[in-house]
């Protein structure tokens, strides 16, 4: 199951990449050029994009997909949760591979009509929400507590490696005939649909495998007490009776007791801004690199991959330190602070050199990606199963809808601020994430203090057990 829904995310976001990758063979500096195309119709760049606004027209499709995406993906939690996930993630991404190849279609049948694009991208920002709370219910629901971080660490950079494919094979067609850009990923991810389709297991007990085990407090208060951990009545055994005593399938909370679990507020609004600042690098990286840098499209698409790679150890990393100190805020915290003096250096030296590109591009990734991926994948999935719900496993859908939904939010506000800021410079653009990552810093603030009173709590527990 970790594979499978590995494979099914990675193939999500390979066809999201595409977009980025094209977008600088849509616009394209005339002059240097070398060749036309026919099917262009000022030469060599694509109309409507052909016109001075066309950074404005790019972060008209962005926004189209995630403004999409971000309404649509409240509600997707809440369907996620009452359908089978495997219907559900099935059917989506069927129709996301539909809509990516009806926009690459768009260059075969000689489109221009801005809206044509607009269209394609809300729909594709519609299919794609079936994505995230389906994949993170299915994680949650076989894996428990137990190194938790280290195993979504591990899992999460699905992220990173589908923005590498989806750069890498886009680019393979993007200067001859950039719909394949598109139409090749969207029959990937559908073919990938009926894969798990056929596949999918949704819970454990389906297949005659003993449930996770999602909280350990008890069995901590158990050691305390001196409680034998193998007698008759052991935390694994209670939670087996506890299972099969209960005679009622638990019910799906509402959105607003989500909203109440502690922490999901705080995590789901410091997410907001960390996903502005991934997004941004996401959508608008190969186009700065083209345009600072110099580089052709295919070469600033396969440079940008090197953000993701950074994001994969970032990913890994996060979870691990997280689930070794026992604190998620504290881990994102620390990562984002560094991050952001990281990212005013990439922008004033990260040109100089192509090794100090590629290793600020990987540090940049890490830190900008770790915090993003602690939060979507191992906070979502503790808090979606949060002692407070009572053993009630029908909050992780609506759990990971809320924080990533959020998150979304930013995810579509930081290309269209990077389109309405870029033709003022570039600086600007860093500005905005460096202010963007500082504030999600500061809104887990409260969460880190209570972390590390606890660690302190703890530490004086154990001095008073070794004078005792």
């Amino acid at each position: 199951m970790l594979l499978l829904t590995f494979l099914c995310y990675t193939t999500y976001h390979m066809s999201r990449k595409s977009i980025s990758i094209v977008k600088s063979q849509l616009h394209l500096n005339c002059s240097a050029a070398g060749s036309e195309r026919s099917n262009d119709t000022a030469g060599c760049s694509w109309a409507p994009f052909d016109q001075d606004n066309y950074k404005e027209l790019f972060g008209a499709l962005d926004n189209a997909f995630l403004v999409a995406y971000t309404i649509a993906m409240f509600f997707s939690g809440i369907f996620s949760e009452r359908l089978p996930l495997r219907y559900y993630l099935s059917v989506g991404m069927l129709l996301s591979g539909l809509f990516s190849a009806l926009f690459g279609l768009g260059y075969f049948w000689d489109i221009h009509a801005l809206w044509y694009f607009i269209i394609m991208q809300i729909f594709s920002g519609l299919a794609q929400t079936t994505g995230w709370p389906a994949v993170v219910t299915c994680m949650g629901n076989w894996f428990g507590k137990g190194k938790r971080g280290l195993i979504m660490g591990v899992w999460n950079s699905h992220t990173s490696v589908g923005n590498i494919l989806g750069s890498l094979i886009a680019g393979v067609w993007v200067t001859s005939a950039w719909g394949l850009s598109f139409i090749v990923p969207g029959a990937i991810i559908a073919a990938m649909g009926v894969v798990c389709f056929f596949f999918l297991v949704e819970h454990p007990e389906d297949v005659g495998c003993s449930p996770p085990l999602h909280h350990t407090a008890a069995k901590e208060k158990e050691a305390e007490a001196g409680t034998p951990d193998d007698g008759p009545l052991s935390t694994s055994s209670r939670t087996s009776l506890d299972r099969s005593e209960s005679t009622e399938e638990p019910k799906a909370i509402s959105f607003l007791r989500a909203l109440r679990i502690p922490g999901v507020v705080e995590f789901s609004l410091s997410l907001l801004f960390a996903k502005m600042v991934s997004y941004t690098f996401l959508y608008w990286l190969p186009l700065y690199i083209a345009n600072v840098a110099h580089f052709g499209a295919k070469q600033a698409g396969n440079l940008s991959t090197l953000f993701d790679v950074g994001g994969i150890f970032g990913g890994i990393i996060a979870g691990l330190v997280s689930d070794y100190a026992g604190g998620r805020a504290v881990t994102c915290c620390v990562m984002l602070v560094i991050a952001a003096p990281m990212l005013f250096l990439y922008n004033h030296i990260g040109q100089d050199s192509i090794g100090t590109s590629i290793a600020m591009l990987i540090v940049c990734g890490g830190l900008v990606n770790g915090p993003y991926t602690l939060i979507t994948t191992a906070v979502s999935a503790d808090l979606g199963t949060h002692e407070s719900l009572k053993g009630n496993a029908k909050a992780l859908s609506t759990v990971a809808a809320i924080i990533d939904g959020t998150g979304s939010i930013g995810a579509a506000l930081g290309p269209l601020l990077a389109g309405l800021i870029s033709p003022t410079g570039w600086n600007n653009v860093f500005y905005m994430l460096i202010t963007a990552d500082v504030l999600a810093c500061l809104l887990l603030s409260r969460l880190m203090v209570k972390e590390v009173r606890g660690w302190r709590g703890c530490v004086a527990r154990k001095r008073g057990f070794a004078e005792f």
